[in-house]
C-alpha cells in the first residue's frame, strides 16, 4: 500500500448510497444472517449524536473502499458526573481490501481528529483481536462498564490521553440512535433498495 494510491477525505452526500452499500458488503452474514449496518449508517447521519467532522472515507481510483463514522456518547460516574465521549462505528472495508491496513489508517487518522475536537475517549464494541494493536484496552482496565456492572469482553476503550481516566467507575451510555436498528421491518424495507443477497449463517 502506497500513500499515493489512496485518498482519505470527508464523506459527501453523493457518497451516501455507495457507503451504505459498502457497509452492506462488509457486514453481510458476518455475525447474523444479513446485516443492519447499512441502515444504521442511513439513519445515523440525521441523528443529533452524529459527528460529521469524523465521517471519512478512503477512495482508490474513484472508488470508495473504506469508511468510518462516530457518534457522541457519555460516561457517567457514581456521583452522576458526565464525561462526553465518542462511540466509533461502524468502520467498513470492502471485502477485497480487508487485511491490508485500510482500517488502521482510518482509525489512526480519526484518533487525531477526535483529539483536536476535544475528546479524550473512544469506545466501541468489537473483537479485541482487531483493536488491541490500535491501543484499545479492555473496559475493565479503565473501570468502564454497562448498567448492572457488566464488563463485556467486546466493550473496548481507547484513551486518547494518558490522564483520560483516574480509576473511578464509569457507566457507558451509547447514543440512542442504535435503538433504531431494532425496527426489523424498517431495516428490511431499506435493504430492498440494494441488489438482492442471500441471508444465511456462516
Amino acid at each position: 500500500m502506497n500513500k499515493f494510491d489512496y485518498i482519505i477525505r470527508s464523506e459527501t452526500t453523493k457518497d451516501y448510497y455507495e457507503v451504505e452499500n459498502l457497509a452492506r458488503e462488509a457486514f453481510w452474514n458476518l455475525s447474523v444472517p444479513g446485516c443492519h449496518e447499512h441502515y444504521f449508517i442511513h439513519v445515523m447521519r440525521n441523528h443529533q449524536d452524529f459527528v460529521p467532522e469524523l465521517d471519512f472515507v478512503i477512495e482508490i481510483n474513484g472508488k470508495i473502499i473504506a469508511s468510518i463514522m462516530y457518534t457522541k456518547a457519555i460516561l457517567i460516574d457514581e456521583n452522576h458526573t458526565k464525561k462526553p465521549i465518542l462511540t466509533m462505528g461502524p468502520i467498513c472495508v470492502r471485502p477485497d481490501y480487508q487485511r491490508k491496513g485500510y482500517g488502521k489508517l482510518l482509525l489512526e487518522y480519526t484518533f487525531e481528529k477526535a483529539l483536536k475536537l476535544g475528546y479524550d475517549t473512544i469506545i466501541n464494541f468489537g473483537n479485541p483481536d482487531n483493536y488491541i494493536a490500535r491501543g484499545y484496552k479492555s473496559c475493565k482496565k479503565y473501570n468502564v462498564c454497562l448498567e448492572g456492572d457488566a464488563f463485556p469482553t467486546a466493550l473496548l476503550v481507547k484513551a486518547l490521553k494518558d490522564d483520560a481516566f483516574d480509576g473511578r467507575k464509569w457507566f457507558y451510555y451509547p447514543s440512542e440512535v442504535e435503538n433504531l436498528c431494532d425496527d426489523t421491518e424498517a431495516v428490511a424495507e431499506f435493504d430492498r433498495l440494494f441488489p438482492p443477497k442471500q441471508k444465511k449463517w456462516q
